[in-house]
């Protein structure tokens, strides 16, 4: 009896892992068949991983599923912690502090109007109070992952402006992070919970002072020392294990692991050895990338956009249109560069070229998940 206890145990492991194995043969084959025609038809490849999922997800048929919804929903998230892990590496802290001020007020003033025009948009829809509030704080944020795919796809991220526009979705993130306590402890109580607010604030400026600390003097410091012993396989692996490390670190205070991967990132950055990381860790990142991506377009559900068609346009148009005005123009008066190249004038009649589409193609995928 007990034999054969252990020996269908172990029939189940061994289907499990068959299982794994499957799912991850059908994202990968079906995210570069897409891919593939993507890039033939000259389109962004986010677009062909978000049509891969779609169709291998769970409200399509007709397509070889997915057998562990949770398994791929535990990829994606290490894809979120690499692809903010190499937006840090090539973004250090020192480049952060060099456009701060620019990124803060374009943060504020975006998350602001943008919150606003949500919060009045839901009232004259007869939504209540709260979900008017939660309305303007989900359509004010970027997906950063999105924009940060979409400037490497399109060869954007060493343009003069793509600094300003990755230090403002940091900001975003952080200002994120104050507002999911805020909305959650709301919802709850009712009320504004300006306690547990200062806590996370003082949180976070704990953890933002620990990120200046070891990303000036700790970690640049011994990986100059030990540089004669790092050969690519031990670099990847020290790499590695410092990004999760300061994820654990991040989530278990509170803060998401998106966050805390980008820190590492960006202390690793401000080494000798950041160029070096980030060719070495790139594959692993386009892998869990592209597991990423696809798991967003799963989410994708067909009877929840025909049902409710009306809304999501309406939404779309008002957070396409909300986000260019107010982070664009701040941006032009930011970074005149900014505008130059996508020759919009600072002043009078606004004119959008080829570079614009990018971005408001960027900004339309945000919605995405809100319709899920």
């Amino acid at each position: 009896m007990i034999a054969a206890n252990e020996t269908f145990k172990n029939e189940r492991a061994m289907s499990e892992e068959m299982n794994i194995v499957r799912d991850l043969a059908v994202i990968l084959i079906s995210a570069g068949v897409f891919t593939i025609i993507s890039k033939a038809l000259k389109q962004p490849l986010i677009i062909g991983y978000i049509l891969a999922g779609f169709l291998i997800g769970p409200n399509v048929s007709f397509f070889p599923g997915i057998s562990s919804e949770a398994t791929v929903h535990q990829w994606s998230e290490i894809g979120i912690i690499f692809l903010m892990f190499g937006l840090g590496l090539e973004f250090s802290f020192k480049k952060l502090l060099k456009v701060g001020g620019s990124a803060i007020v374009t943060a504020a003033v975006k998350f602001i109007g943008v919150f606003l025009i949500g919060f009045v948009t839901a009232q004259a829809l007869s939504w209540s109070f709260m979900e008017s509030v939660f309305l303007g704080g989900l359509l004010s944020m970027s997906s950063t992952m999105v924009v940060l795919k979409s400037y490497d796809d399109l060869g954007l991220k060493n343009k003069p402006y793509a600094g300003v526009v990755f230090g403002t979705l940091v900001v975003e993130d952080l200002i994120a992070i104050l507002l999911m306590v805020l909305l959650s402890t709301m919802a709850v109580s009712q009320s504004f919970a300006g306690k547990e607010l200062i806590m996370n604030i003082a949180k976070l400026v704990f953890f933002l002072i620990l990120w200046f600390l070891v990303g000036i003097y700790v970690i640049p410091t011994l990986l100059k020392k030990a540089k004669e012993y790092l050969n690519d396989e031990i670099l990847l692996i020290v790499s590695i294990g410092l990004c999760f490390g300061m994820v654990a670190l991040a989530t278990s205070v509170g803060f998401s692991s998106a966050l805390g991967a980008f820190v590492m990132g960006s202390i690793l950055a401000e080494t000798s050895e950041s160029e070096h990381i980030d060719h070495i860790v790139e594959p692993i990142k386009n892998l869990f990338g592209a597991i990423f991506f696809v798991s967003v377009g799963m989410m994708v559900a067909p009877s929840v956009i025909a049902e409710h068609w009306a809304m999501i346009l309406l939404l779309s148009v008002i957070v396409i249109i909300s986000h260019i005005i107010f982070a664009g123009m701040n941006l032009c008066r930011s970074l005149p560069a900014f505008c130059a190249y996508q020759r919009i004038p600072i002043t009078g009649n606004q004119t959008f070229t080829r570079n614009t589409k990018p971005m408001m193609t960027s900004t339309a995928m945000t919605i995405a998940p809100l319709s899920c």
